[in-house]
């Protein structure tokens, strides 16, 4: 008999992880609580993703 080992891996996609580390800096350097630096992130990722490519 033999034991079948089964995983489900789900890793945060590269927008996720931009994200998180745009919070994470909004946290970090202001009063905002958990939730209002999530959505400030997310409008900001969001900002950043529309800037065409040759302002960047």
């Amino acid at each position: 008999m033999t034991a079948e080992i089964t995983t489900d891996v789900t890793l945060p996609s590269r927008y996720d992880q931009r994200v998180l580390l745009v919070q994470g800096i909004v946290r970090e350097h202001s009063p905002l609580d958990g939730q209002a630096a999530l959505d400030l992130a997310v409008r900001m990722v969001h900002a950043l993703d529309t800037v065409p490519e040759k302002l960047r």
